[in-house]
C-alpha cells in the first residue's frame, strides 16, 4: 500500500492534489483542512489511503497523521463512504468532530452535507469510546484555529457536562465573551454562564 508521497505539488485543487515524484503524477483527494495546510507550499508529504473498489482506485491524501486516522476510522463505520468522510473532515474541523462526538451533540454532525439523522447516531455511538481512550479532546487542541475558539469549546464541553442544554450553553456563552472579550479566564467564563443558564 501507499503509505505516504511526497514531492512537488503540481496541481493543487481544494478538493484534490497532484503530487509530482520523480515524474510521476499521483492525484490525491484532499479535504480543505489538508488544502489549508499545504495550499501555499510547493512541496509536501501527504499521508495517505488507498481506496480500492471494483470500478476505480483512489488515493486519499492528508497533511497530518491524525487526520488520516480519523478518516479510516469514520469510514469505518457502516454507511460512511470515503466521500463522506472527506465531507465531515471538510465541514468541521476535527476539534468540532470530537466535542460533537464526545458531547453526543447528533445536530452538528447532522449539518453536515449528507449525513442523515441515523447516520450522525451511528458515528457518535462507534467512536465515542475510541476518543475516550484515546484521550483526543486533549491531544486535539493543537487543531483549534483561534484561542477564542478553544476558549468557547472548552466552556461549551464544560458546561454540557455539567447538564446544562447546549443551546442555551452557546447562547451563555456567546453572550458573556461578546461582553467581556476574549481575555477572560476559563473558570470565569464557566462561573458566568452557570448563573446566566
Amino acid at each position: 500500500m501507499i503509505n505516504y508521497l511526497e514531492g512537488k505539488l503540481a496541481v493543487k485543487d481544494p478538493t484534490y492534489v497532484v503530487v509530482d515524484i520523480n515524474g510521476i503524477g499521483y492525484e490525491a483527494k484532499i479535504s480543505l483542512i489538508t488544502f489549508a495546510a499545504i495550499k501555499n507550499l510547493t512541496e509536501t508529504k501527504l499521508y495517505t489511503h488507498l481506496h480500492i473498489k471494483e470500478d476505480a482506485h483512489t488515493l486519499f491524501g492528508f497533511s497530518e497523521e491524525s487526520e488520516k486516522r480519523r478518516f479510516l476510522e469514520l469510514i469505518s463505520i457502516s454507511g460512511v463512504g470515503p466521500s463522506t468522510g472527506l465531507m465531515i473532515l471538510s465541514s468541521l474541523s476535527p476539534q468540532e468532530l470530537q466535542q460533537a462526538i464526545l458531547s453526543d451533540d447528533v445536530r452538528t454532525i447532522q449539518s453536515v452535507k449528507g449525513i442523515g439523522l441515523k447516520t450522525a447516531q451511528r458515528i457518535i455511538l462507534e467512536l465515542k469510546d475510541k476518543m475516550k481512550k484515546e484521550g483526543l479532546l486533549e491531544k486535539g487542541l493543537d487543531f483549534v484555529p483561534s484561542a477564542s475558539n478553544s476558549l468557547r469549546s472548552e466552556a461549551l464541553s464544560a458546561l454540557t457536562t455539567l447538564g446544562i442544554g447546549k443551546p442555551a450553553a452557546e447562547k451563555s456563552i456567546d453572550l458573556i465573551l461578546k461582553q467581556n472579550g476574549q481575555q477572560i479566564k476559563l473558570e470565569e467564563l464557566i462561573k458566568l454562564a452557570l448563573k446566566r443558564a
